[in-house]
C-alpha cells in the first residue's frame, strides 16, 4: 500500500511497516491489506443481525463488529469465512459453542460470532500457543481476548511494528469502527491462530 492510516498510539510511537517474509503465504499480503483497508471506511460498531447474501455476503462497510474485520480481511486473501464456518457447522453443529439457542447453522451470524471463529481455526488445525512474548504473534495473525466486561474481541495482528514496545499492531473493531492500535497485550489472551 502507498499510504496507511494512522493509527492511534502514543505521539512518540510512529509504527513501521515491516516487510513480510518471502517464504510468508502468498494470501497474507492481501489479508493485512485487506484488514487495513477497513480503516477510515468502517466507522461504526454495530452487532445488529442482518439477512446476508450466501455466500460472500456482508454487512454495509461502514459497519460491523469485530469479527467482520476478520472476515473481510480474509476474503481478500481467497477466504469466504462465512462459507467456511457454514459448511463446518452443518457437518458438526455440537462441535460449536451453544450459546444463543440455535437448533442449526445460521449463515446471516455464525461466521460474525468470536468463540464460532476460535473453533473453527482450532478445528482446522490454525491454533497456536497462547503465550506473553511479542515474537510469537506474527503479520496475519489472528487473535482472540477475553476483555474486563467479560466479552469476547477477536483483531488480526498488522504488519506495523512498534519500536516502543517491540510488537506489531492489531487491526480491530471495539466500537469505534475498524482501528489500528497497540493493544496486542491489553486484555486477556484467549486465542491465537495463524490461517496462512
Amino acid at each position: 500500500m502507498d499510504t496507511q492510516p494512522t493509527p492511534r498510539n502514543s505521539p512518540l510511537d510512529q509504527p513501521q511497516v515491516r516487510s513480510l517474509s518471502p517464504h510468508a503465504h502468498p494470501a497474507l499480503l492481501q489479508v493485512i491489506e485487506g484488514a487495513i483497508a477497513q480503516v477510515n471506511q468502517t466507522l461504526y460498531y454495530d452487532p445488529s443481525y442482518v439477512p446476508l447474501d450466501y455466500p460472500n455476503g456482508d454487512v454495509p462497510i461502514e459497519r460491523g463488529v469485530c469479527t467482520d474485520v476478520i472476515v473481510r480481511a480474509f476474503r481478500k486473501g481467497g477466504v469466504d469465512l462465512q462459507k467456511e464456518v457454514h459448511s463446518d457447522m452443518k457437518l458438526n453443529f455440537t462441535a460449536y459453542p451453544q450459546n444463543w439457542g440455535l437448533t442449526k447453522p445460521d449463515p446471516n451470524i455464525d461466521h460474525r460470532r468470536v468463540p464460532n471463529l476460535m473453533t473453527f481455526f482450532t478445528r482446522k488445525g490454525k491454533a497456536l500457543p497462547v503465550t506473553q512474548k511479542a515474537e510469537d504473534y506474527q503479520p496475519g495473525d489472528v487473535v482472540s481476548w477475553k476483555l474486563s466486561d467479560g466479552q469476547d474481541h477477536i483483531g488480526l495482528v498488522t504488519n506495523l511494528w512498534s519500536d516502543e514496545t517491540q510488537n506489531y499492531l492489531i487491526i480491530h473493531n471495539i466500537g469505534s469502527g475498524a482501528q489500528i492500535e497497540n493493544v496486542l497485550f491489553q486484555w486477556k489472551i484467549t486465542g491465537h491462530y495463524r490461517y496462512f
